[in-house]
């Protein structure tokens, strides 16, 4: 199958100050999150990725624009809602320390499956949809380029970490354990038989060896010799 790197957006104005964004209008990458995009953008480069399929929010759109402007060629660009942050209601907008005051929170920490934000979206529905938009185009790039095509999904912190988790066989309940830090490249190749996390938020390294896509079959015993890059 087709090979898919998960980008999260730079940082923004919001994550520099400690407030949950969520799905609210208007907040862009700011300096450093423009340098951040930058790196991973330059560490693709060397990959001939066949799209960069984008969250509709602007902090993804602007990501995902540093990345296509970086590649030779000329990519799909689609943007998918269901790649969408996570809709958090009522605590859209608010900061982080009040929040970590709520009743709410630490079942967020303990217990995401359980978690539905007041007049918002479950986290349940959060991986679900954004697990099953991965698996589609997943699919129709495999289908469309073969089984060595990459591809870049550019989304938020939470609905990569619920993918990853998916990926990883982890309950949702179990996703916590997982960080995504701002333009972080994480990597899975979905094949026939299950999924394989390659890596899991990179901020640096050579990321060449993705350039003829992942060869992948059986897990050696042993952990094998490596992908190679020729």
């Amino acid at each position: 199958m087709a090979t898919v790197i998960l980008v999260r957006h730079g940082r923004t104005t919001a994550n520099a100050t400690g407030l949950l964004a969520g799905r609210a209008l208007g907040v862009s990458l700011d300096q450093t999150g423009r340098d951040q995009a930058a790196l991973t953008g330059d560490r693709l480069a060397a990959v001939p990725v066949v799209a960069v399929v984008s969250s509709p929010l602007e902090r993804c759109r602007q990501t995902a624009s540093i990345i296509l402007d970086r590649q030779a060629g000329t990519p799909f660009a689609p943007v998918d809602p269901d790649l969408n942050e996570c809709d958090y209601g009522q605590w859209q907008g608010r900061k982080l320390s009040e929040l970590a005051t709520e009743d709410l929170w630490p079942v967020v920490q303990s217990q995401p499956s359980a978690v539905v934000f007041p007049g918002g979206e479950s986290m349940a529905a959060m991986q679900a949809r954004s697990v099953a938009a991965i698996r589609r185009h997943d699919a129709a790039f495999e289908a469309e380029f073969g089984p060595g095509a990459v591809w870049v999904a550019v989304s938020h912190g939470d609905v990569i970490k619920s993918i990853l988790a998916d990926a990883l066989g982890m309950h949702l309940d179990l996703f916590q354990r997982l960080n995504v830090s701002p333009a972080s490249a994480s990597i899975i190749n979905y094949s026939a038989s299950r999924p394989s996390v390659y890596a899991t938020n990179t901020e640096a390294g050579d990321l060449e060896w993705l350039s003829n896509g992942i060869r992948s079959g059986d897990a050696p015993v042993g952990g094998g010799a490596g992908q190679k890059t020729a």
